[in-house]
């Protein structure tokens, strides 16, 4: 039971459930570092389970398990305070204050919970106060996206849908970009503000829950043998993700999940066109 993927596993969930602690107390600088983590111990675990013949039932609902919460509840958790944040004429302004990025999201934080909860009147009206709850969406659908996994044999070498810890990989680049842009924030012509709007962010998140259970082929980054005819599109993804990421930084991360879904297509359209030619 205790076996090292399994512990790996769990270290997984642990780190989920410290992001979301992390992201309600305001510090969205540092909880997406806690998923960055948990992806890590996620690709440990199979791959060590692979190795040491450990695989079994028992990992697998582990696995699923650790999955809902550090890629299904804590993106969740953390669009729901992108979307709080992103009212932009909500009770604090952070020109009033020299606050840092956490100290105004903490702030955002607190005064949506007093209009929500306790009724409390401010800047997050009735036509606002509710939209944060559309983070749910994610953990909502990622509950079927993993379940419909766990018992689908024909995603061992591809994937059907956005698989989430993707999705969250994406979901961190609204966090993380406005921590490194926070100063920029009142700029009248910022496109801080036009990509941190609430109704953008709510909008995207819709998109990319829809993703998640679409029945979309993609590629899945498995390899069962190393010949470039078979993973071509895999070693265009990885090879592409590193130049990106050396380039752009911070934007590497859409630019990774559009490309992601860019050779995907290719792949598909390639593949049925081989299937006709045959």
């Amino acid at each position: 039971m205790f076996s090292l993927p399994n512990l790996l596993t769990a270290m997984n969930l642990i780190c989920g459930i410290i992001s979301i602690i992390a992201t309600l107390a305001g510090r969205i600088d540092i909880s997406p570092l806690f998923l960055f983590a948990a992806m890590g111990f996620d690709f440990l675990d199979g791959f060590l389970a692979r190795k040491l013949n450990k695989s079994g039932p028992l990992g697998k609902q582990l696995d699923s398990l650790a999955d809902m919460v550090s890629f299904g509840l804590a993106p969740g958790i953390i669009v729901m305070v992108m979307i709080i944040v992103g009212v932009h004429d909500g009770p604090i302004a952070p020109h009033d204050y020299n606050f840092q990025a956490s100290s105004y999201t903490w702030f955002q934080i607190q005064a949506w919970m007093q209009a929500v909860f306790y009724a409390v009147p401010n800047d997050f009206d009735a036509s606002i106060k509710y939209l944060p709850f559309l983070g749910l969406l994610i953990p909502f659908l990622s509950l079927f996206r993993l379940a419909k996994f766990n018992i689908d044999e024909n995603q061992s070498d591809q994937f059907i849908g956005v698989p989430t810890p993707l999705n969250t990989l994406f979901i961190l680049f609204f966090p993380l970009f406005f921590y490194a842009n926070f100063s920029e924030w009142n700029s009248q012509h910022s496109f801080v503000l036009a990509v941190f709007d609430c109704y953008t962010i709510a909008l995207i998140t819709c998109l990319f829950s829809f993703l998640l259970i679409a029945k979309i082929p993609l590629i899945a980054l498995k390899f069962k043998n190393f010949g470039w005819a078979d993973n071509k599109f895999r070693y265009l993804l990885i090879v592409f993700s590193l130049i990106s990421f050396i380039l752009f930084y911070l934007w590497s991360i859409p630019i990774i999940v559009f490309l992601y879904l860019l050779l995907s297509l290719i792949g598909n359209l390639q593949h049925k066109t081989n299937e006709i030619q045959s």
